[in-house]
């Protein structure tokens, strides 16, 4: 009941590129030796060595979802989740070796892991490589060892600085790091030299992240009840914006809001997820957003997996997958993914690839006579130009405050139009903008 992620971006005669993620579980592989005190993920305590079973499990609903899915080759992999460098390099091998059975591997693909800095896990990288691992992602969060005993981490900084450095011996230019900001105790000063510290061992790529509180979790009562403290909003946005110039001066280009790389280490997998590509979800709690092709269908559809493992084991029995809920998206839930994941990105979203998916509004249509975006883009926080829309370096760090504005303008425009149409009459199946609706299965 331990879990592993696995994720791949693939391509198809039907659409340009499709993203598999697959959760994978076994109880001698544990989603996390233990849960971290600021984590609210879908995790389970592992109470019996199911590893055969969950791995036959994860081959029959990745066939049964890639057949659905239609797709013809893949040209990324993400082993993800929580610790997934816990698993056995042969299980890794083994998943890779049935996607690419049922639905082709390109030898170009980008195969990340991503690995907890321990010393288990960094004595493993080797045999991951050759499992078919060619890129990792290290979730090192932090260099101070008090900061990761509160964060409940199983690792410490030498851990760290060791795992970093055999991975970049193995797959120079391809290993990523996480790190973590806003953490309890933590000051603008401390962080800045601690960042430094850590660029001075990173590889190419580095990814940023703000400290949440999750109700329910014990980092959250801890601060409730005020034996922790956190810094400000204001501190952690001085955090951020300090962090952004620290990795520009030394030669880190931020592709995303929490993503920077240097030597074009761009994460290719991730940047499907904002550019709104389909993804499959396979195993315990995965989502998925994907066009069932194979039933016929051309909406795309939401779609969920059980979570508990051990009832998703017996639903993939039964019937060879554990899909627990599908939602069709309507033309505006999915253009309203393609808005906020896309303004993510520096380059924010193209005008070519807004008509991808909205072929009869454009981005000029819904957002440029609105007073509320002409005094976003007045106060130099939005961009709509030639180019696209977009968010300008000071914009990225308030995008969470700027979406609901475009995001009721763009339902208010889609309403209307929907209004219209129905006022005219239907011609032919234009419903939700064209995409027929399916009934969830």
């Amino acid at each position: 009941s331990t879990t592993l992620t696995l994720t791949l971006t693939l391509s198809c005669s039907q659409c340009t590129s499709l993203t598999l993620t697959l959760t994978l579980s076994c109880s001698q592989w544990p989603y996390c030796l233990k849960r971290c005190s600021y984590c609210n993920f879908n995790k389970y305590i592992p109470r019996s060595d199911n590893q055969d079973v969950m791995l036959e499990c994860l081959q029959r609903e990745t066939e049964t979802l890639l057949k659905l899915s239609q797709v013809s080759r893949i040209t990324s992999v993400f082993f993800g989740g929580g610790t997934p460098s816990l698993a056995r390099p042969s299980t890794i091998a083994a998943v890779l070796e049935t996607v690419a059975r049922h639905a082709g591997l390109s030898e170009e693909a980008e195969v990340t892991l991503e690995v907890n800095p321990t010393p288990i896990g960094s004595s493993k990288l080797e045999d991951f490589l050759h499992a078919g691992v060619n890129r990792f992602s290290i979730g090192v969060q932090s260099l101070r060892d008090d900061d990761l005993k509160v964060l409940g981490r199983d690792h410490n900084s030498q851990h760290a600085l060791q795992t970093v450095a055999e991975a970049r011996r193995l797959c120079p230019g391809r290993v990523s790091v996480d790190v973590m900001f806003g953490r309890p105790g933590q000051s603008v000063a401390s962080w800045e030299l601690e960042l430094d510290e850590l660029l001075s061992v990173c590889d190419d790529h580095v990814s940023l992240y703000q400290l949440t509180l999750e109700r329910g979790t014990q980092l959250f009562r801890q601060v409730q009840k005020g034996q922790l403290s956190v810094p400000s909003d204001d501190i952690t946005a001085v955090m951020y914006d300090s962090a952004r110039r620290i990795l520009q001066k030394r030669g880190y280009l931020q592709y995303e809001v929490s993503n920077f790389a240097r030597n074009d280490a761009i994460s290719q997998h991730n940047m499907s997820y904002w550019k709104a590509s389909q993804y499959l979800g396979v195993g315990p709690g995965a989502h998925g957003r994907f066009v069932p092709r194979g039933e016929g269908d051309v909406c795309r559809e939401a779609r969920t997996q059980t979570l508990e493992p051990d009832v998703w084991l017996r639903e993939v029995q039964q019937r060879s997958h554990g899909t627990r809920r599908r939602i069709p998206l309507t033309h505006l839930a999915l253009l309203e993914e393609v808005l906020v994941m896309g303004l993510r990105l520096i380059d924010g979203i193209t005008h070519q690839h807004w008509q991808l998916f909205s072929p009869r509004a454009d981005l000029y249509q819904i957002l440029s006579s609105s007073s509320e975006v002409q005094d976003l883009q007045q106060t130099g926080l939005l961009i709509l130009d030639d180019r696209g829309l977009r968010c300008s370096w000071q914009g990225l760090a308030l995008l969470d405050s700027m979406l609901p504005t475009l995001l009721l303008l763009l339902e208010a425009y889609i309403t209307q139009g929907l209004q219209e149409q129905q006022a005219r009459g239907p011609i032919g199946d234009q419903r939700h903008g064209g995409q027929r609706v399916s009934k969830p299965g």
